[in-house]
């Protein structure tokens, strides 16, 4: 379990660093998209990248979210439940919602290689797009990983005295 947690925290860190220079890039191409068109033209292609790389953005972000807690969660009715009860629905919620992600990658994976195989480019810029489309796989994986680690960790909790 330890392990698994680890690896679990080595990759959510990687996504949200490289998710981080994706949004850095997206701030910087719209800054000078801005000051250049006062002067010029608009820069080509900036809605395009605006769109993949948020897409990137926001699958590499939702495993650490995830990993750290950090989705809203709205308990209200569920803190009224008996301790047991409550265990068996976040049993549930983790199990479903990880499935449902390892679905979604999957799912995903099989877009991006449809994309790949047809040579598919993106309008504007012409450039490829199928590796955005992995990025997203991929981060809807890392996403059902954190989910499958929360739901070990209901599963089969930790003693007391080990952390």
């Amino acid at each position: 379990m330890d392990l698994l947690i680890r690896i679990n925290k080595l990759l959510n860190k990687a996504l949200t660093l490289t998710g981080g220079a994706f949004l850095i890039g997206m701030i910087l191409l719209t800054c000078a998209n801005i000051f250049i068109r006062q002067f010029y033209i608009p820069i080509r292609g900036t809605f395009e990248l605006m769109g993949y790389a948020g897409a990137v953005v926001t699958a590499f972000a939702l495993g650490y979210t995830q990993f750290t807690n950090g989705h809203i969660s709205v308990d209200v009715l569920v803190n009224a439940y008996p301790k047991p009860l409550k265990r068996f629905i976040s049993i549930f919620n983790h199990g479903v919602c990880s499935t449902f992600f390892f679905i979604t990658a999957w799912h995903v994976v099989q877009k991006a290689l449809t994309l790949k195989n047809a040579g598919e480019l993106s309008e504007t810029l012409r450039i490829i797009y199928y590796p955005f489309t992995f990025a997203v796989a991929f981060g809807c994986f890392i996403l059902a990983l954190a989910l499958f680690t929360d739901f070990l960790k209901v599963v089969l909790p930790q003693k007391e005295g080990k952390k």
